[in-house]
């Protein structure tokens, strides 16, 4: 086990050593830290572009793992992924120094802001770029730790010299939890992570807490029915679609990929409200169009302009791996998206077609994530490649865990024959077969979105590659 962590005062400077600094989610701690002002070295197995930027604004960083490299350390951190008979860990605690888990050392920073935490099974990464976009518009210089690459800033993280903190509150391991929180979002509760939690009651009852334990203002999206259930008992700011809510919109309308809808306000949960003006989004879906809402909301009780709302989401273009369009090739349109359980396939599926698109045919390309997950949750996915004309399956990236006997990819495929045997499927376990197949099959006036938190993130490039083999060009 870590040791108990010390209490880390970051007001002070400190020596911190991130361990798996390679990471996402490290690698924005790190480049928070040494942009506070702390003394930061990392490790990690491999050399990345992430660890060159880093190494670029003062991250000393080891490849390979050294017990020496923690000495005269304050500190170290490392993220769950790193085993605790890790030799930098079990020499930090030999030593004395103090050993943090990625949720405590976010905690740790967290005290240093008033700190506005954005969690929920879906959305957490875009509504946290999106009030973040909105702070910055409202030149309030916030501070960022974000779970992806926000498109016109070309991080996930920074230090601002404002009063607030954007963060991401990742539940996965329960981190949401541990945060000392000054307000909040709160955009839905699903299904995921049974690994950790046993039980969706128990994903709930987290929720509960992570709520409960906010100081300050909570907005929450009562279009879920489990976010319904925690605003009856608790004072709570709602916003919805479909939903009466302190905050709803209307006259929504999806043209050119883009979004617009009206705000209105609600004194009273059910009046007629009053309308606060118009949002124009450069992001398509329903899904968006709700992160939005919650955003003004939050934005607004943090006494925030709505015109200065309106603006920054008008602007706003997104984050890298949301509906990121590749590149067209033959006149075929490879769109990547981080997609990976049902509702987010569901929405990334059903928004990808507006009135003013002209792709004649979805094809749907799902790469499975986590061995844990997929024997958890495989017929989940029965039903959200509904929007798709033709659907392909890839075998499971397992993000680290174990293979489970008899738990592949194979298994949603089953799930989808199940429900909807008129399903045009795919099942390409291998990575030669699924770009053999989608470089034939795909044909002029398709959209190949490919999705998953995995390696298919580089497909879009391999299958255009692979198309223009066969076509004889170099």
């Amino acid at each position: 086990m870590m040791s108990p962590a010390a209490q880390l005062d970051l007001a002070k400077t400190q020596r911190i050593h991130v361990v798996g600094v390679g990471g996402p989610g490290m690698s924005a701690i790190a480049q928070v830290l040494i942009e506070m002002g702390h003394r930061v070295s990392g490790s990690d197995i491999k050399e990345s572009e992430t660890i060159d930027r880093l190494r670029t604004i003062g991250v000393v960083v080891n490849i390979g793992h050294d017990a020496g490299i923690v000495h005269q350390c304050d500190a170290v951190t490392a993220s769950t992924a790193i085993p605790t008979t890790n030799i930098e860990l079990v020499e930090a605690i030999n030593i004395g120094a103090s050993v943090l888990t990625r949720a405590q050392m976010l905690a740790a920073i967290c005290k240093q802001k008033i700190s506005v935490g954005v969690a929920g099974t879906h959305g957490k990464t875009t509504t946290s770029s999106m009030l973040m976009s909105v702070m910055r518009e409202a030149q309030l210089a916030p501070s960022f730790i974000i779970g992806g690459e926000v498109r016109g800033v070309g991080s996930g993280a920074s230090w601002g010299n404002g009063k607030y903190l954007v963060v991401e509150a990742d539940e996965s391991d329960g981190t949401h939890e541990q945060l000392p929180l000054g307000a909040a979002i709160v955009t839905n509760i699903d299904v995921d992570h049974l690994d950790h939690f046993a039980t969706f009651d128990n994903v709930v009852e987290s929720f509960a807490r992570f709520i409960d334990g906010v100081d300050g203002v909570k907005v929450v999206c009562v279009d879920d029915a489990s976010l319904v259930k925690l605003a009856a008992t608790r004072d709570l700011i709602t916003y919805a679609l479909h939903t009466p809510a302190h905050f709803t919109a209307r006259n929504v309308r999806f043209l050119e990929g883009g979004s617009t809808f009206d705000v209105l306000r609600h004194e009273v949960v059910g009046d007629a409200g009053v309308v606060l003006g118009r949002v124009q989004l450069q992001l398509r879906g329903e899904h968006n169009v709700s992160n939005a809402l919650g955003v003004v909301a939050l934005s607004m009780l943090l006494g925030i302009n709505f015109n200065i709302c309106a603006t920054a989401l008008s602007e706003f273009s997104g984050v890298a791996r949301r509906f990121d369009q590749r590149g067209t090739d033959g006149g075929v349109v490879f769109v990547d998206d981080y997609a990976h359980l049902p509702t987010e396939i569901s929405a990334v599926l059903s928004s990808c077609t507006d009135a003013t698109d002209t792709w004649k045919r979805v094809v749907a390309v799902f790469q499975p994530n986590r061995y844990n997950r997929m024997q958890h949750m495989s017929d989940a996915y029965a039903d959200c490649f509904k929007h798709a004309d033709h659907v392909v399956i890839t075998d499971i990236y397992s993000s680290g865990t174990t293979p489970i006997t008899g738990v592949t990819g194979k298994l949603v495929v089953d799930a989808i024959v199940r429900a909807n045997p008129q399903t045009s499927i795919a099942w390409k376990p291998t990575r030669a077969e699924l770009i053999q197949h989608l470089a034939t099959e795909l044909r002029a006036g398709d959209i190949c979105i490919s999705m998953g938190c995995g390696d298919i993130e580089t497909l879009p490039d391999e299958v255009m590659a692979a198309r223009r083999v066969l076509r004889g060009e170099s």
